[in-house]
Protein backbone atom coordinates (compact mmCIF):
# COMPACT_ATOMS: atom_id res chain seq x y z
CA UNK A 1 0.00 0.00 0.00
CA UNK A 2 2.75 2.51 0.81
CA UNK A 3 4.44 1.72 -2.77
CA UNK A 4 0.91 2.38 -4.27
CA UNK A 5 0.58 5.66 -2.36
CA UNK A 6 3.99 7.05 -3.33
CA UNK A 7 3.05 5.86 -7.09
CA UNK A 8 0.01 8.44 -6.71
CA UNK A 9 2.19 10.92 -5.33
CA UNK A 10 4.49 11.23 -8.20
CA UNK A 11 1.52 10.78 -10.78
CA UNK A 12 -0.22 13.58 -9.30
CA UNK A 13 3.07 15.96 -9.50
CA UNK A 14 2.96 15.06 -13.20
CA UNK A 15 5.78 12.09 -13.53
CA UNK A 16 5.35 9.44 -15.38
CA UNK A 17 6.26 5.87 -13.87
CA UNK A 18 7.68 3.16 -14.84
CA UNK A 19 6.56 0.10 -13.14
CA UNK A 20 8.15 -3.48 -12.38
CA UNK A 21 5.44 -4.98 -10.76
CA UNK A 22 4.75 -9.03 -10.50
CA UNK A 23 2.82 -10.52 -13.46
CA UNK A 24 -1.15 -10.63 -13.07
CA UNK A 25 -0.74 -7.78 -10.42
CA UNK A 26 -4.23 -5.77 -10.59
CA UNK A 27 -3.03 -2.68 -8.77
CA UNK A 28 -0.18 -1.18 -9.99
CA UNK A 29 -1.25 -0.82 -14.04
CA UNK A 30 -4.06 1.07 -12.48
CA UNK A 31 -1.77 3.87 -11.10
CA UNK A 32 1.43 3.82 -13.45
CA UNK A 33 1.90 5.28 -16.70
CA UNK A 34 3.95 2.21 -18.21
CA UNK A 35 4.19 -1.62 -16.22
CA UNK A 36 6.62 -4.03 -16.31
CA UNK A 37 5.79 -7.20 -15.20
CA UNK A 38 8.02 -9.22 -13.84
CA UNK A 39 7.45 -13.58 -14.02
CA UNK A 40 6.02 -14.84 -11.53
CA UNK A 41 8.72 -16.07 -8.87
CA UNK A 42 9.25 -16.69 -5.19
CA UNK A 43 9.57 -13.45 -3.27
CA UNK A 44 13.31 -14.09 -2.64
CA UNK A 45 14.13 -13.77 -6.10
CA UNK A 46 11.87 -11.14 -7.91
CA UNK A 47 14.00 -8.26 -6.28
CA UNK A 48 17.08 -10.44 -8.67
CA UNK A 49 14.55 -10.54 -11.45
CA UNK A 50 13.85 -6.57 -11.40
CA UNK A 51 17.37 -5.97 -10.74
CA UNK A 52 18.87 -7.57 -13.99
CA UNK A 53 15.48 -5.77 -15.28
CA UNK A 54 16.27 -2.38 -14.48
CA UNK A 55 19.82 -3.03 -15.62
CA UNK A 56 19.06 -4.20 -18.80
CA UNK A 57 16.87 -1.16 -19.21
CA UNK A 58 19.58 1.58 -18.05
CA UNK A 59 22.24 0.37 -20.66
CA UNK A 60 19.57 0.23 -23.75
CA UNK A 61 18.47 3.15 -22.56
CA UNK A 62 21.87 4.42 -22.21
CA UNK A 63 23.01 3.32 -25.55
CA UNK A 64 19.70 4.52 -27.41
CA UNK A 65 21.28 8.29 -25.76
CA UNK A 66 24.74 7.75 -27.17
CA UNK A 67 25.81 7.67 -23.66
CA UNK A 68 29.04 6.36 -22.61
CA UNK A 69 28.36 3.27 -21.18
CA UNK A 70 31.32 2.03 -20.26
CA UNK A 71 32.62 5.34 -18.51
CA UNK A 72 29.90 6.61 -17.26
CA UNK A 73 29.55 10.40 -15.92
CA UNK A 74 30.33 11.21 -12.06
CA UNK A 75 31.08 7.37 -11.25
CA UNK A 76 34.35 8.49 -9.47
CA UNK A 77 32.22 10.31 -6.96
CA UNK A 78 30.76 7.29 -5.86
CA UNK A 79 33.19 4.44 -6.30
CA UNK A 80 36.85 4.48 -4.41
CA UNK A 81 39.26 2.26 -5.66
CA UNK A 82 42.03 1.34 -3.44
Amino acid sequence: KKIQANIKEVRARGADVIAFASEGDPDIPKIATTVVEIPGARPVFSSVLCTVALQLLAYYTADARGLPIDKPRNLAKSVTVE
